[in-house]
């Protein structure tokens, strides 16, 4: 009998497209699911009967609860190399092997631009008017050259950020609790004193950091109260890292120029959670991994973690 792969989140349907999954066509069976299981029983349902799961990011999450009721699992392949929301404890108790794939850190960089540039022009506020036959013209853009951007974090992606900034002539700062100047000199950044300074003194705040216990609710009430009434604040990182209470009322009291989010607490959103319909807000549904590259890498990269189980030599192993 052929093994049984479950593919989860398949949201657009490409997953079997764009890897060739014919070699194991023989040896393996792959279902899709294109639809996201809140319930953790609907969840351990679908896999009772799959040997092999593969799982998009940190959607669905693997906890040691939820392993011990998928007695068949053998092998679970995370898209990219971490992943926080798996007990790789339990799974190594229960001999299920965990790999992982390569990620690209240029669709976030690039996405992180388009949210930045979407709120700096008005672009959906614009882009509704002329569609509905509204008024012409009815904001006032914000300049990028010459205005400061300020990252928290300066690694793989804020580098990248930082680049782009630069190009389009912004001063650039950075700030994370163990960034160096050596660090920023190297990328032509200011090196923030305090993550307060950098709060106050920039046009953008663009959010690159991990997601840990010193990062998560880095930024709350108090931290967003520093920002300048003409600022914008992006996160691309993780949801966490930002109190999404105290920013959504920051957005409806208007104490900053607005936000762009790819990332959200719960996910996908509620058909009725307020980030729907927070004003000042540009959001994406977490779009930044999502490109065809990014997918052909991380499918791709499934079969050959496939292959190489079968034939007991398994790649990528995490953590």
């Amino acid at each position: 009998m052929r093994l049984r792969c479950a593919l989860l989140d398949d949201f657009q349907g490409i997953a079997t497209e764009v890897a060739d999954w014919s070699a194991l066509a023989d040896r393996v069976e792959t279902i899709t699911f294109r639809e996201h299981f809140t319930d953790r029983d609907a969840l351990v349902a679908a896999l009772a009967d799959a040997d092999i799961v593969v799982t998009l990011r940190e959607r669905v999450a693997f906890p040691a609860e939820v392993l011990s009721r998928l007695p068949r699992l053998k092998l679970l392949i995370a898209s990219g190399m971490r992943n926080s929301v798996i007990d790789y404890a339990a799974a190594e108790r229960q001999g299920v092997t965990v790999c992982g794939t390569a990620s690209s850190s240029t669709p976030p960089v690039e996405l992180t631009w388009a949210l930045l540039l979407g709120l700096a022009r008005g672009l959906t506020t614009e882009y509704a008017a002329l569609r509905a036959g509204g008024p012409w013209q009815s904001t006032v853009g914000a300049d990028l050259h010459g205005r400061r951007l300020g990252l928290l974090g300066l690694g793989k992606i804020g580098t990248r950020v930082a680049h782009i900034g630069r190009a389009f002539g912004m001063e650039v700062s950075a700030w994370s609790q163990h960034l160096t100047r050596e660090r920023t000199d190297e990328h032509g950044v200011d090196l923030a004193p305090s993550l307060e300074s950098l709060l106050a003194q920039s046009d953008f705040v663009s959010v690159h950091l991990a997601l840990g216990d010193r990062t998560r609710g880095l930024l709350g009430p108090a931290e967003l109260a520093l920002l300048k009434p003409t600022a914008y604040l992006v996160n691309t990182s993780r949801a966490a890292i930002v109190d999404q209470d105290a920013l959504l009322a920051a957005l409806h009291e208007g104490r900053f120029a607005g936000a762009g989010l790819d990332v959200f607490d719960l996910e996908p959103l509620p058909a009725d959670h307020p980030v729907r319909t927070a004003p000042r807000l540009l959001a994406t549904p977490h779009l930044g991994y999502v490109t065809r590259a990014n997918y052909t890498t991380y499918y791709g990269q499934a079969v050959e973690n496939i292959t190489a189980y079968l034939n007991g030599t398994p790649l990528r192993v995490l953590p």
